[in-house]
């Protein structure tokens, strides 16, 4: 009884402390594209010559989607987009598939380095 109390009261603090942008986004359960303003233009322009996952896995700023475009543009056979519907795609694409935050640690200087103990192997190798 005691540890279901718990469980309940960690839950709910849980539930009360996550903020409101932390829940997942609406995707579009067919391309996986995340439905917000701008997503059916990207999805009718984009899947016509590659899977969604092409874009659902890159991220980038708004001028390597820029650059992405033009290069499939000059090498693909891309057409050229009106300029209306271009902002379009490059907002939706800017804003949800941007760069990622590094989650990574800043790598270790050569003297917080661990010995390599492969090093004395390869040196007399």
């Amino acid at each position: 009884m005691a540890i279901t109390t718990s469980l309940r009261a960690g839950a709910l603090a849980l539930a009360l402390l996550t903020p409101l942008g932390a829940s997942a986004q609406e995707t579009d359960p067919e391309s996986g594209l995340i439905i917000a303003e701008g997503w059916k233009t990207v999805k009718v322009n984009c899947t016509i010559c590659h899977s969604a996952k092409l874009v659902t896995q890159n991220h980038g700023t708004r001028e390597r989607w820029t650059y992405l475009i033009r290069w499939m543009q000059d090498t693909q056979g891309l057409w050229q987009f009106p300029p209306e519907q271009e902002a379009t795609i490059l907002d939706y694409l800017a804003e949800h598939y941007g760069p990622k935050t590094d989650a990574r640690r800043t790598p270790l200087t050569p003297d917080m380095l661990p010995p390599n103990p492969y090093k004395q192997a390869a040196e007399s190798g």
